[in-house]
């Protein structure tokens, strides 16, 4: 009977596309695309206050906002879905990351592959529209360029423990890009390479706080991170100098721009409290806040930032 039961059962149903869209969702974390859209957003207003005639307020349109936002979220989600599927057999072996969509099975390697590419095209393709509205060909010459160094991420760490470097870059690029949408004269002004600077300096500085919790795996697996290689105290000194420096730019940036302020000033100051915190949360090589210091923190330092210079460029 119950050999019966067993024959005749329902086989448990294939996944829905909504299904594996919000798995997919869920697996790179694509809220975190707040970490970087701030500063595109910032570089975005920084830009166009460059190009506005002075008593005119610099207000990007409603088309062009919207096709950043969709070309950094893209880009993101591009870069994540890619860095699953290189990365599935390593999270395998992982015991922090095993439980992610591929190894766990929840996602095959195909359909994320297939997810990265798709983004890939419409990235690309996203970055056309500039060219066809504003005559601007540079975001979509440059947009292979961007998405070949977004999956390169995912090999560093194969080889080098500047793979946290690496992933600053990769973060770093997005002041940089919004740049060169709004107004590509705006380069030859030190303001967007200062914001760029910051932006590598805390990410790759909060990436090996980050890495800190795959220390052991890391070394059974033979990869490279500061914390594997190097030892964990001597890869959070390194953490700490990096957000000194990220601290210096900002300070350097808030020196040069003509209209950043005193909000922006403000900014840095959230920013430096809230670095001395998220070190504190760590001190010791403690692991236990890690969340707390790497998600939560760091958000909270690129909303505030962000939105506070743009309040000023406002003015």
């Amino acid at each position: 009977m119950a050999a019966m039961s067993a024959s005749t059962s329902t086989p448990p149903a294939a996944p829905t596309a909504l299904s594996r869209f919000t798995i997919l969702a869920r697996d790179i974390k694509i809220s975190h695309s707040i970490f970087a859209l701030p500063f595109a957003l910032l570089a975005t207003f920084l830009a166009l206050a460059h190009i506005t005639p002075a008593g005119q307020t610099p207000v990007p349109s409603a088309m062009m906002l919207t096709l950043i936002v969709l070309c950094m979220v893209l880009a993101r989600t591009f870069a994540m879905a890619f860095n699953r599927w290189a990365d599935a057999k390593l999270d395998a072996k992982n015991t922090r990351t095993k439980s992610r969509a591929i190894p766990s099975g929840r996602l095959s390697g195909s359909f994320m592959l297939g997810v990265a590419i798709a983004c890939a095209f419409a990235f690309i393709g996203t970055c056309t529209v500039f060219w066809t509205t504003d005559g601007n060909a540079w975001p979509l010459l440059l947009s292979p360029v961007l998405l070949a160094w977004l999956a390169g991420y995912s090999y560093t760490k194969r080889f080098t423990w500047l793979c946290h470097l690496y992933l600053g870059v990769a973060l770093a690029l997005s002041p940089i890009a919004a740049s060169v949408v709004v107004a590509p004269s705006f380069l030859s002004r030190p303001e967007p390479w200062l914001l760029a600077g910051m932006v590598m300096c805390w990410v790759a500085g909060f990436d090996i706080i980050y890495a800190m919790q795959d220390v052991e795996a890391d070394r059974v697996a033979g990869t490279f991170s500061m914390p594997a290689r190097l030892g964990v105290e001597p890869a959070l000194w390194i953490s700490r100098w990096l957000h000194v420096a990220s601290v210096a730019l900002l300070v350097a940036l808030a020196l040069v721009s003509p209209v950043l302020h005193t909000r922006f000033h403000i900014g840095i100051g959230i920013v430096v409290a809230l670095l001395i915190l998220e070190h504190a949360l760590v001190w010791k090589s403690n692991t236990h806040h890690i969340d707390m210091a790497f998600f939560t923190l760091n958000g909270i330092i690129s909303v505030a930032l962000g939105a506070l210079g743009i309040w000023d460029v406002l003015g």
